[in-house]
């Protein structure tokens, strides 16, 4: 074997060794689902949800909802504009997922898109 080859072999092998750090992460991320799943602890978020799925079709309705209300720039209360953007809006104008909601007046807002200049997400 040349001394080229024997290097080869020798990348190959301290690629797929992990770090220190790597190892520590394994150890303990192993110890705390076994703490888990014996019940000696409260956490919950290491287990998978299985039982736990998207509702697509409140999400859909959601989504229409939101389309149209651009589109057809109707007068929303705040409790639809929360419902909508999936947070109460806290000033006179605010911004989330790339629309804007605008108080005109006492519980009458206006949803429309966020202009593209002010969005702080790249596509």
């Amino acid at each position: 074997m040349t001394v080229s080859q024997q290097q080869g072999s020798n990348t190959v092998e301290t690629n797929s060794e992990i770090n220190p750090d790597q190892a520590l992460g394994l150890v303990s991320l192993g110890l705390m689902q076994k703490l888990t799943n014996k019940g000696l602890s409260d956490l919950n978020w290491l287990r998978e949800d299985v039982n736990e799925k998207a509702d697509l079709h409140e999400l859909r309705q959601r989504l229409e909802l939101t389309s149209l209300a651009i589109e057809t720039g109707a007068p929303l209360t705040t409790a639809e504009v929360s419902k909508l953007l999936g947070v109460k809006p806290l000033s006179d104008k605010y911004e989330r997922g790339g629309l804007t909601a605008k108080k005109l007046s006492r519980n009458v807002w206006k949803l429309t898109k966020s202009e593209k200049d002010n969005s702080h997400w790249r596509n």
